[in-house]
């Protein structure tokens, strides 16, 4: 396993991090095998561990911290909030009344007394920056949580949070978790120049692309991933996104293979040598899937396979952008763009 600098906090994790996601109901794993994967990936050298509230609605949460019962202090623990928590019209975004809530709620369920990373899962465009950073600053005084981070900020608000920091004497997001796989490039085009030039650790969500370069998804077989079960317009091969995903993963594939390698090494190892890039964040549902997945823990690519991989989608390119969630709202929302 390797081990990189959180940004700039001098945290030491490893290059491969584990996400839970998939803990409870969306991947179907009881506590049982959620904390044997738990134990897997720390006897690996897996040392991040990354969750959030939304994620079956508390329910990997209070596994994850089921799962790292007694060996707390092996364990980088990174949670999120921000998303919608119930029904209430306040149980949500990045206000202090919100996150000073949310954060408690969290710290009961992991069963823990801090947060090592607390991460605003999207951008809130209802509440300014200063806002935010002056409730996380607290927090942090407080001893609830060390670090604070963003996730898939559009890259103009990440410049924007770093000056707002800056201009208001407060604690500054210390990481951006950003989507980016060999399928999905754009991150590379304005967001992780952005993270270098500030110095933000990097933590990458989805890099085997929801299952696609997973090396189940190829021509000619029937998609039976858990994610194509509940969101099968991702992987329906007749719409035109989809049929481009699928051509790349076979001439992937082919590059894998003349390389002697599995495509969750290719991919993995592309995304882990990105020097912006600080982890992977891998969301195994099996011990057959997290061993396939920690194979690629030392895997580097040489110029050679990298070169390759630019010619099946360019730098920058995303060959799915509307997946990524970070669309900025008045692209969405028509009473944004009209007076």
């Amino acid at each position: 396993m390797q081990y990189r600098t959180l940004g700039r906090t001098g945290v030491q994790v490893s290059s491969l991090a584990l996400g839970a996601m998939n803990f409870g109901r969306i991947g179907r794993t009881t506590q049982d095998e959620v904390t044997a994967l738990v134990d897997t990936a720390l006897d690996a050298g897996i040392n991040l561990i990354d969750t959030a509230d939304k994620y079956g609605d508390g329910e990997s949460e209070e596994m994850t911290g089921k799962a790292i019962a007694g060996r707390r202090d092996d364990v980088v623990l990174a949670t999120k909030a921000g998303l919608p928590m119930g029904d209430g019209r306040n149980s949500q975004g990045g206000s202090r009344r919100w996150l000073v809530t949310a954060v408690e709620d969290s710290l009961r369920r992991l069963g823990v007394d801090h947060i090592d990373l607390y991460q605003i899962h999207r951008w809130d465009p209802n509440t300014g920056d200063e806002e935010t950073l002056s409730a996380l600053t607290d927090l942090q005084r407080a001893g609830k949580i060390r670090y604070f981070g963003s996730s898939t900020f559009p890259a103009h608000r990440i410049v924007q949070a770093q000056w707002a920091a800056r201009e208001h004497r407060l604690g500054r997001y210390v990481t951006e978790q950003p989507s980016y796989s060999v399928l999905q490039r754009g991150a590379e085009t304005h967001v992780l120049p952005v993270t270098e030039e500030y110095g933000l650790g990097v933590l990458v969500w989805s890099p085997l692309a929801s299952g696609w370069l997973s090396g189940a998804i190829r021509e000619g077989r029937e998609i039976t991933t858990n994610r194509s079960t509940f969101m099968p317009q991702r992987f329906d091969t007749t719409l035109p996104a989809n049929r481009a995903r699928l051509d790349a993963v076979e001439r992937l594939a082919r590059i894998a293979d003349e390389a002697g390698l599995t495509m969750i090494q290719l991919a993995l190892g592309f995304v882990t040598a990105h020097p912006a890039v600080t982890s992977a964040l891998i969301g195994p549902r099996t011990q057959d899937h997290l061993r396939a997945q920690l194979a690629a823990a030392d895997t580097v690519l040489s110029a050679d396979v990298l070169d390759a991989i630019d010619a099946v989608v360019a730098p920058g390119v995303d060959l799915a952008p509307h997946e990524k969630n970070d669309t900025p709202p008045s692209l969405l929302d028509p009473a944004l763009r009209r007076r």
